[in-house]
């Protein structure tokens, strides 16, 4: 199972259309440490040249001549240089675009398959720890792939060269530098382990603490309504200590390795110029050579004492991968049917629908209600009835756990959600606007609307008066949430939204509950104008909003009780009538 294969390799799975890129970006990473660790080579060569003269190593090749040699040298040094740097230069563009790319692809798959789960699956998570998933832990792994990626690289580049280089010099000697590195290398991957449970916990005390940052912010009002700015600020401090703890652990341990692995560094280096010495003074190796092991040796050692903070990036970015994997390998719950209608009339039909929330009462049982093609039925109970889970059953937010849902005849369950969203138009009573102009809002029901459609149904909505009085009328930007309009504003915003989308079923759920008489009688005309020719839903708490309609349905205990006009219903003494005797005042028989 994929939750259980090791990060690394689910990324690698992940990314594996990048192959090439990779493959490109790692050559031109080892192809670089290569020439970085060419001078202590030259460095010798040219003690060497100095020391021995004509007996020099680069005399072997044809070259007695000691200024000849020194020329040469030189030039050597020079193309070194140059090839370093130019390998330098694409390793980090390579990288860098690949971890920007990554980033980006990432993010937009998390966020794609956010967008396709249930809505079942999103009552289980907080806002605060999924944007920690897209935007922390994705930007963890931008910033192992930028740097530690090529760090890895450049070590196992090193262990391998260098070793390959102190053998043919001196293979006693490379011995002596050799020695600690599988044990620095055992001892990193131990540590790793033991650090990777730790950057777990902080990865979820992080997502706490954005949880709960997010929740406060949006819900400041109230925070600053009830005087809870103290209770508020010690809350997020405990979470905030939640972290810094979480933190801490995990830095005692990273703080410890480098100063271990210097230590095993100190002793390959000093038994390597201790030794390597003895052996240039007894004439076993030449000065030149001695210079070599003495350099090479501190590019092969001082080079592992960064595989701490290389692990630690490591480490940090696997404990994200693993989280946004994981998010990725959630299944969607909601599987889409493959028919697609080319024309809907609106019929709608409950068969013995029956559905509860997990781990919690029946919310609906039995329900048995049908809607004929272009009329309008009213919906109404109490608080909790499971009204507007109708509508989510309606829309397949959910699936019934009984019965069925149709649509002109088809169940909904074979239908794309294309095909049954796109035929649905909803006006919920908490209304979301999205940051950007009014015209953008209003425009979101048909993005291909021309501006004429987009003021008519402005116009529709009873919404036009009070955009054109707006500071910049059409192009006001209506901030986070259209926060910088009333209530009554947004949601004719939200019917004129609707109205544009055009769709030949209409559902206003509780639209006009939180407005002022004035606005409700507005959005009164508005409904009775656009529910002409389409199948309208509405659901409300005011009576008064449905006592039009050609059916009502009153819905109490999750049944169906009593269905009927507004003057049959009151005449039958039931539900309906004891609930629009308490909402007028009036007692009715």
């Amino acid at each position: 199972m994929a939750e259980s294969s090791h990060p690394l390799m689910r990324l690698l799975s992940h990314l594996r259309h990048h192959r090439s890129t990779v493959l490109l970006a790692s050559i031109c990473s080892i192809l670089n440490k290569v020439w970085d660790l060419a001078p202590p080579v030259l460095i010798g060569m040219a003690i060497d040249v100095v020391a021995a003269q004509e007996d020099s190593f680069l005399a072997q090749f044809g070259y007695p001549d000691v200024y000849e040699q020194l020329y040469i040298l030189t030039g050597i040094t020079v193309v070194i240089w140059i090839l370093e740097s130019i390998f330098q230069y694409f390793y980090a563009v390579l990288w860098r675009n690949l971890a920007q790319t990554a980033q980006h692809e990432l993010r937009m798959s998390a966020y794609t398959h956010i967008q396709d789960l249930e809505m079942e699956w999103y009552s289980e998570q907080s806002t605060g720890s999924l944007m920690a998933i897209m935007n922390d832990d994705v930007n963890q792994l931008e910033r192992f792939l930028d740097q530690g990626a090529t760090d890895l690289l450049h070590v196992a580049t090193t262990i391998i060269v260098v070793g390959a280089i102190m053998i043919s010099v001196a293979p006693e000697v490379a011995l002596l530098a050799i020695l600690p590195v599988p044990i620095i290398v055992g001892g990193s991957f131990i540590y790793q382990r033991r650090i990777a449970v730790r950057y777990t916990k902080v990865r979820g005390k992080v997502a706490d603490l954005s949880a709960l940052l997010n929740n406060n912010l949006h819900g400041i009002t109230t925070i600053k309504s009830f005087t809870a700015e103290e209770r508020e600020v010690e809350r997020v401090g405990d979470a905030s200590k939640s972290y810094r703890e979480a933190n801490r652990d995990a830095i005692r341990l990273s703080a410890s390795f480098v100063p271990i692995i210097r230590m095993a560094i100190l002793f390959a280096f000093t038994a390597n110029m201790l030794v390597g010495g003895w052996y240039a003074l007894d004439g076993r190796i030449s000065l030149g050579a001695y210079s070599v092991i003495v350099f090479i040796t501190q590019r092969l050692l001082w080079p592992l004492t960064r595989l701490g903070e290389t692990f630690d990036l490591y480490q940090r970015a696997m404990a994200s991968v693993t989280r946004v994997l994981d998010l990725l390998d959630t299944k969607i719950g909601i599987v889409e049917g493959e028919t697609k209608l080319e024309s809907v009339r609106g019929e709608i039909s409950f068969s013995g629908v029956g559905f509860s929330y997990p781990e919690r009462e029946i919310v609906l049982e039995g329900i048995d209600f049908a809607i004929p093609a272009g009329k309008t039925v009213g919906l109404v109970g109490s608080t909790g009835s499971g009204k507007t889970t109708l509508v989510r059953l309606l829309l397949r937010f959910h699936d019934p756990d009984t019965g069925a849902v149709t649509l002109d005849g088809h169940n909904i369950s074979e239908l794309t959600l294309q095909s049954l969203r796109g035929s649905v138009a909803l006006v919920s009573q908490t209304t979301t606007l999205f940051p950007g102009s009014v015209r953008d809002n209003v425009r979101y029901g048909d993005p291909d609307a021309n501006d004429a459609a987009v003021v008519e149904a402005a116009r529709v909505a009873e919404a036009l008066g009070f955009i054109e009085e707006l500071p910049y009328g059409w192009e006001t930007d209506i901030g986070e949430g259209g926060h910088r309009l009333s209530g009554g504003q947004r949601q004719r915003i939200a019917i004129a939204r609707a109205v544009l989308k055009d769709a030949p079923v209409l559902v206003l759920d509780e639209a006009t509950s939180n407005v002022d008489n004035e606005t409700e009688a507005a959005l009164k005309r508005s409904i009775e104008t656009i529910s002409e020719g389409r199948t309208t839903l509405i659901i409300a708490h005011r009576l008064s909003t449905v006592r039009n309609a050609d059916v009502i349905a009153v819905i109490g205990d999750g049944r169906i009780s009593e269905t009927g006009t507004h003057e049959e219903l009151l005449e039958s003494s039931g539900l309906y009538s004891r609930l629009w005797a308490v909402q007028t005042g009036e007692a009715t028989t």
